[in-house]
């Protein structure tokens, strides 16, 4: 061959190569630090041990909720109890409500304001002496008596009802002034 052929082969070689070494050459990658097995498993423990944390409050926030909750039920339930466990009692022989029956009557008040959706029947009781129908009448009267006084304390009377039951339901038994007192009464029944 001769000798220009050489060189023109040559130096197509050269620029042959010149241009692909560069595309042959190894890149070199970048990469971020990678964590080393021992920093991952730590890392890892952590995120676990931060869950089981969280996990852990939200069950006693839930808790606390449920023992708030229960607290008042339980004081509800009490209160409701109370309202309707705390007669009024009368003299004998008398409709008329005495000081301690009216503060009964205003805490029941109170109540039935704290509690607008309650509806309540008053019974009115009395002792076995008299007749069944003066009794009767009578134990109206004792219930009319406390259904009054709470309206007047601004209580709606749609929400109150009253029944007598006069001598047909005693409390107490006996013939003795202690059963007869207990059973002179006005005794309220949440509906």
């Amino acid at each position: 061959m001769n000798h220009k052929k050489w060189a023109f082969l040559v130096f197509f070689l050269v620029i042959f190569v010149a241009f692909l070494a560069p595309s042959c050459a190894k890149k070199e990658l970048k990469s971020e630090p990678t964590m080393s097995e021992e920093e991952a498993r730590r890392q890892a423990e952590e995120e676990a041990r931060q869950r089981e944390l969280e996990r852990q409050a939200a069950i006693r926030e839930e808790s606390l909720k449920e023992d708030a909750l229960r607290a008042e039920g339980e004081r509800m339930q009490s209160a409701r109890e109370m309202f309707e466990n705390e007669d009024v009692f009368f003299e004998f022989d008398s409709a008329s409500l005495t000081a301690e029956a009216q503060e009964i009557l205003r805490a029941k008040a109170e109540w039935l304001r704290a509690n607008p959706g309650v509806r309540v029947l008053i019974e009115g009781h009395c002792d076995e002496r008299g007749t069944n129908e003066y009794n009767l009448a009578l134990g109206d009267r004792r219930a009319y008596s406390s259904k009054a006084f709470l309206t007047d304390l601004g209580i709606d009377d749609t929400r109150i009802s009253t029944i007598s039951y006069g001598e047909e339901r005693p409390i107490a038994s006996g013939a003795s002034e202690e059963a007869w007192a207990k059973n002179r009464r006005a005794h309220f029944v949440i509906k």
